[in-house]
C-alpha cells in the first residue's frame, strides 16, 4: 500500500493551492482520511478529516478556508487550501485508515511521504 502526495510548492499569501493523495495497491476499504501538517519546529496536527460516509471536520485554524473532498471510487483524498496565511507554511501528510483483508479486524494507519507547502507574505 502506498499513498502519494502531490501539490503545494512556494505560494503567496492569499492565494489557493490543492493538495492530492492517491493510494494505491492492494486494499479492501478505507476508513477515514485526512490530511496532517508539521511546521518546523512544532508537533505534527491534525488539519482536516473525512469519515467514509463524508463528515468532515477541520482545525480551527483553517476552518473556512479548507475543504478536505475524497473519491471513494478513486481512492483518493484531496485538500484545497484557500485564502492561504504564511502559518500554513508546513509539510503537508496525507493519512488513510486501510483495512487490506475483508477479514481483517481493523483498519491500520498508512501515511503519505509529505508534500511541502510554503506561504510567502
Amino acid at each position: 500500500v502506498q499513498l502519494q502526495a502531490s501539490g503545494g510548492g512556494l505560494l503567496q499569501a492569499g492565494g489557493s493551492s490543492r493538495l492530492s493523495c492517491v493510494v494505491s495497491g492492494n486494499i479492501f476499504s478505507t476508513d477515514d482520511m485526512a490530511w496532517y501538517r508539521q511546521a518546523p519546529g512544532k508537533q505534527r496536527e491534525l488539519v482536516a478529516t473525512e469519515t467514509s460516509s463524508g463528515t468532515t471536520s477541520y482545525a480551527d485554524s483553517v476552518k473556512g478556508r479548507f475543504t478536505i473532498s475524497r473519491d471513494n471510487a478513486k481512492n483518493t483524498v484531496d485538500l484545497q487550501m484557500n485564502s492561504l496565511k504564511p502559518e500554513d507554511t508546513a509539510v503537508y501528510y496525507c493519512k488513510a485508515q486501510i483495512k487490506l483483508m475483508r477479514w481483517s479486524r481493523v483498519f491500520s494507519d498508512y501515511w503519505g511521504q509529505g508534500t511541502h507547502v510554503t506561504v510567502s507574505s
